[in-house]
């Protein structure tokens, strides 16, 4: 009986031994990073959103403050974020009989410049985008727009964070 008590703990404890050293959300921090910096995303795309660029950013700097232990700095910072927001469109992407949209696309595209002070070869510079699909009689706005902007925000700042930290 004593020979299955020490064989548990010794699995218990190998099985959480294990576990410590996994982060659940993919990323791979090196330990000599400690803070990260995003700086201000302007917005440079023709049709201008007003408040996005700083919808953006902040939803950038929530991200990663929820998926890591990393400490936002203003400067200096062990990581650090920047680009500029290159493009806002609304577009068809269907069509009816009578020759309206039966459907319409609102696209986000990201321009992001990525540099790490510890590993220079996992510094890029690269653009992330996503849409959101909706009906083509119906216009996007209030809640609609915020839901549809919030659901593309959260697609390319996870991107963001698995090019940049989880290296997908």
């Amino acid at each position: 009986m004593k020979l299955y008590k020490y064989i548990l703990i010794i699995s218990i404890s190998l099985t959480l031994l294990g576990c410590g050293a996994y982060s659940f959300t993919g990323a791979s921090i090196s330990a000599e990073t400690k803070t990260f910096q995003v700086n201000y995303f302007q917005n440079n795309a023709l049709l201008i959103e007003p408040g996005l660029d700083r919808d953006f950013t902040l939803a950038l700097q929530d991200l990663f403050l929820n998926q890591t232990s990393l400490d936002l700095v203003k400067s200096n910072g062990d990581i650090v974020y920047e680009g500029e927001i290159v493009e806002y469109r609304i577009s068809p992407t269907t069509a009816t009989a009578q020759n309206t949209a039966a459907q319409n696309r609102l696209t986000i595209s990201v321009n992001v410049r990525f540099f790490d002070r510890n590993d220079d070869e996992a510094e890029f510079e690269r653009r992330f985008s996503f849409f959101f699909d909706y009906a083509g009689s119906a216009q996007l706005v209030g809640g609609q727009k915020d839901s549809a902007i919030k659901e593309i925000f959260e697609r390319i700042t996870q991107d963001i964070f698995n090019a940049s930290l989880a290296k997908w």
